[in-house]
């Protein structure tokens, strides 16, 4: 039987994947920072800042973060074919491709089940991410498009169109238990509220009666009403009925809601909405975002010239548009992720907005643009960007990781060795790691370096165990756990020993991952060369695709 068809994006290439190697995180104490004193009780300081290829960091990830994380923004390269300073953004349409499907199935591991992602993007790529999100989260967990409007004025120098807005794909990880939360009520949408007659309640605004439902589709919406001050009876168009049953209608009579007009004398009634009932709910998002709402290009390159004269970051966004995503998308001790950390905007917002952060970053500017930035926001020094419309005084920090190399590494004679970096901790989390075991040495049993379920443990060791070691470890096993036994070596027959499960290192892992690859980034130099090209980038329905 043919498989259902189904459209999706084909690309050159589409099918090379990577085998990632899941590394440890090393912490450095030396970079590590936090604020001298505790400034409140909301202070966070666990949060991440992790140095080197994002994609084998979000690999990293995976055991500790599988569907913890509340919030995903990503600010990618464009790939619009300028060279930036600080990314080389003029990849090859069909690698860059790849390479963001690739991260975003990964993001989508983390994600939680009320969890979203958020992607700014412009034209040149948007509309082939838009399939690829489809294809990953599902075209049901879409959720919006939003545009945003990065300029304030016209460029007059444009061939064509001058471009004002860049794209912010919104996905849900599922669209049912997702919602976003309310904005906050402005002065400017509470003005709208009035109160001509001296209404008890306070200031109200007139709401349509009707909705945008025909007879044939609501036929209990469609019923006569009876203006009370001139006795009309009046029925609602047959293409717009009711908007409120009967019950619902009698009701707000009764709570004095339903409003005729100054004479109370019009055709059609119109909803009392008091401004109480609706202060505490908030407003709806909608999906053009203006930059008097969030800021623009020139905004957030005056916020980088105040952290950093000298060297400002060439493409940062405005802190109101992440405070923005992150009131909509997460609520206080929240996780925010951001693989693309760039000049590190999100954590900064996110750490004067009270969530707990991870950001990832393989170019320099995590130390030169990032880690000073951070340093400022925690020691309360950054008065730009929202720290004013939060009160922001510093406090918490957050703590830095590098990748650790890889596990694996050729000797002088081309074999595969345990890269001798590593010591017997690291060697015993990165194994836990790859095995999918729970690194938690045990400080009772030495064989217990990690588990997998209350009864399934993993013992690492470059020791060549005998059969006399085996036979001990099994006995202290026991009958009603088991062991998974990574060893250098061993002698012995090891299936008399129904509890032990034991392999060679580094032969039982050999062919996992690909080892020895640390750069996996959006940079020209560090791409894998394309396979001869056959046709160009098109939506097929793959059951009637001639491979």
């Amino acid at each position: 039987m043919n498989k259902k068809p189904r459209l999706e994006l084909t690309w050159i290439g589409k099918d090379i994947r990577p085998k990632l190697e899941p590394r440890i995180l090393l912490e450095d104490p030396e970079i590590s920072y936090h604020a001298a004193h505790q400034v409140s009780e909301n202070d966070i300081f666990d949060n991440r800042l992790i140095f080197g290829d994002n994609l084998l960091a979000l690999k990293a990830l995976e055991s500790e973060f599988t569907g913890k994380v509340k919030c995903v923004f990503i600010d990618p390269p464009y790939n619009t074919g300028s060279a930036f300073e600080h990314y080389d953004d003029g990849i090859e349409h069909s690698l860059w491709l790849g390479l963001m499907r690739d991260r975003l199935e990964i993001l989508r591991n983390l994600l939680s089940n009320d969890g979203s992602l958020w992607i700014t993007i412009d034209d040149n790529e948007a509309h082939y991410l838009k399939v690829i999100c489809d294809e990953i989260f599902g075209r049901v967990n879409f959720v919006a498009n939003v545009v945003w409007q990065k300029k304030y004025a016209a460029s007059n120098d444009s061939l064509w169109f001058s471009n004002d807005h860049d794209h912010i794909l919104v996905y849900a990880k599922l669209k049912t238990s997702w919602k976003p939360n309310r904005l906050p009520r402005t002065e400017k949408s509470n003005s709208a509220y009035k109160n001509p007659d001296n209404d008890p309640r306070g200031a109200w605004q007139s709401d349509n009666y009707t909705c945008n439902k025909s007879i044939d589709e609501r036929p209990n919406l469609y019923y006569p009403i009876t203006n009370p001050n001139t006795g009309e009876i009046i029925l609602p168009k047959k293409t717009a009925v009711w908007r409120y049953s009967r019950e619902r209608h009698e009701d707000n009579e009764q709570q004095g809601l339903v409003y005729w007009g100054v004479e109370g004398k019009n055709s059609v009634p119109r909803f009392k909405r008091l401004l109480s009932a609706v202060s505490d709910k908030g407003g709806v998002p909608q999906t053009i975002w203006t930059w008097e709402e969030v800021g623009h290009n020139q905004d957030a390159k005056r916020e980088q010239l105040q952290l950093n004269s000298q060297e400002p970051f060439s493409t940062p966004k405005p802190e109101k548009l992440l405070e923005r995503i992150l009131q909509l998308a997460t609520n206080p001790k929240d996780i925010v992720l951001d693989s693309f950390a760039g000049s590190g905007t999100t954590g900064a917002v996110a750490q004067k907005m009270g969530r707990r952060w991870i950001m990832i970053e393989l170019g320099e500017h995590c130390h030169t643009h990032i880690i000073p930035r951070l340093k400022k926001v925690i020691d309360g020094e950054d008065i730009g960007g929202i720290s004013k419309a939060f009160n922001w005084k510093g406090g918490g920090g957050f703590r830095y990781y590098r990748l650790a190399p890889s596990l694996l590494e050729k000797d002088k004679w081309d074999n595969w060795v345990i890269n001798k970096t590593y010591n017997a901790a690291m060697l015993a989390e990165a194994l836990c790691k790859i095995e999918g075991f729970t690194y938690a040495p045990s400080d009772t049993f030495y064989w217990q370096h990690g588990y997998s379920t209350e009864s399934d443990f993993i013992y690492v060791t470059t020791q060549n165990l005998s059969h006399e070691q085996l036979s001990k470890l099994a006995d202290e096993v026991g009958q009603e756990r088991t062991l998974l036994v990574l060893c250098s070596a061993f002698r012995g027959q090891t299936d008399i020993f129904p509890n032990l499960t034991v392999k060679k290192i580094p032969k039982q892992i050999l062919s996992r991952c690909e080892w020895g690859h640390d750069d996996y980034s959006l940079k020209i130099e560090n791409l894998p060369k394309a396979p001869p090209k056959f046709g160009q980038l098109t939506l097929f329905d793959m059951d009637t695709y001639d491979k």
